[in-house]
């Protein structure tokens, strides 16, 4: 029976250090969307700097101007366009700080600060794979023993349990 018990256990332990890699590819995965939603919008941006530059405006003046139009549609574009800003200002911070932080750290901030937006692309479009990363490997280890280590120690649980005391007789001269 116990050997049976550590085999399962050791094949539970591998399944969690596979599952366990997954934050690490999961962070990989969303530092490059995270990248590719920040230049898409400094393009958006420069385009729409561009233009207000060419009309004798300023970023602020543009998006200000637009704002108080009384056109309802144009009035949204003004406020669409300051959101844009802003959340380029919110992603450049939160990348800088995910590039100063270390492997684990990464994952946490991305899991505390985290765009949405990108987080649910992520999520969307997630491929599962076995990173080779320092992370993904510690991250592997530590899911395989808190697995494997897990099941062996509530089998002897449950073991302890369902052994019966030993009742001691005496034996009558």
């Amino acid at each position: 029976m116990s050997r049976i018990v550590r085999i399962v256990a050791f094949g539970l332990g591998l399944c969690g250090g596979i599952v366990a890699s997954q934050g690490p590819e999961f962070g990989q995965q969303y530092r490059q969307r995270l990248g590719g939603a920040i230049d898409e919008l400094r393009q958006v941006i420069a385009r729409f700097d561009a233009d207000a530059q060419a009309s004798g405006e300023t970023e602020a003046s543009a998006i200000a101007r637009l704002r108080s139009n009384t056109d309802d549609f144009v009035s949204r574009q003004g406020a669409a366009m300051q959101a844009n800003v802003e959340r380029l200002g919110r992603l450049e911070t939160h990348r800088g700080a995910m590039v100063q932080a270390g492997p684990f750290a990464r994952i946490a901030l991305m899991v505390r600060d985290g765009d949405r937006d990108v987080m649910e692309a992520v999520y969307r479009d997630f491929e599962p794979a076995l990173p080779v990363t320092e992370e993904g490997i510690l991250s592997s280890a530590i899911g395989f023993v808190t697995l494997w280590g897990g099941v062996l120690l509530l089998t002897g649980f449950i073991r302890s349990l369902w052994r019966r005391p030993r009742r001691i007789t005496r034996v009558s001269a």
